[in-house]
């Protein structure tokens, strides 16, 4: 009886382990199901490929801002030429040039214009002045008419009009303090100078 029973054990747990490998069996032989009829189109690739990054251009550099004002070495070449360039002179209650106060403002007019055609934010100041007879008020106007007499012969030769300024001081800058004819001629003049700063 114990052997029939150990026989009926050992069937069942080999029916057992049979069926158990043909449902392994079983499910082994299956393959993945068929592609639906619709799905046609060809699958995207799981891999990841390298995305093509369009590259930010760089800004492009601001444009160099040419200087519009000499730097010091032609600034000192400006003050050596201005110094060349006498005063003019004036006769006694005029205020038109002299053959000799063109010749002085003529003196390196040229090489100064050449220099600041290049620089159209540097400007020079054409002072005008008097002796110290008359009054203050007639004195200024007088003043002014020799700057701009000064200023007009400049632009003709060449410098830009919008480079040069003009101001008048009358008699209230006397390059000489004598009461005499002598020195009243060298305070009847226009003096040259160099405005550093843009207006």
């Amino acid at each position: 009886m114990k052997y029939s029973s150990r026989l009926i054990v050992l069937a069942v747990a080999v029916a057992a382990m049979i069926g158990a490998g043909c449902a392994k069996k079983k499910v082994a032989a299956q393959g993945p199901p068929p592609p639906a009829a619709h799905d046609a189109a060809p699958q995207q690739s799981t891999t990841p490929t390298a995305r093509t990054e369009t590259p930010t251009p760089a800004p492009a550099p601001a444009p160099q801002q040419t200087t519009r004002m000499p730097n010091a070495q032609t600034r000192a070449r400006i003050d050596t030429l201005l110094a060349r360039i006498e005063d003019a002179y004036f006769d006694y209650d005029k205020h038109t040039l002299r053959p000799d106060a063109i010749k002085a403002l003529e003196a390196d007019s040229t090489e100064l214009r050449d220099i600041l055609k290049d620089y159209p934010d540097y400007k020079l100041t054409v002072e005008g002045h008097c002796d110290e007879r008359g009054s203050a008020e007639y004195n200024m106007a007088l003043g002014q008419e020799r700057a701009d007499a000064a200023k007009s012969y400049l632009v003709q030769v060449g410098i830009p009009s919008a480079q040069l300024g003009t101001v008048s001081y009358g008699k209230e800058k006397p390059a000489c303090d004598e009461h005499d004819e002598a020195c009243w001629q060298k305070n009847r003049r226009v003096h040259i100078v160099a405005d550093s700063q843009p207006r």
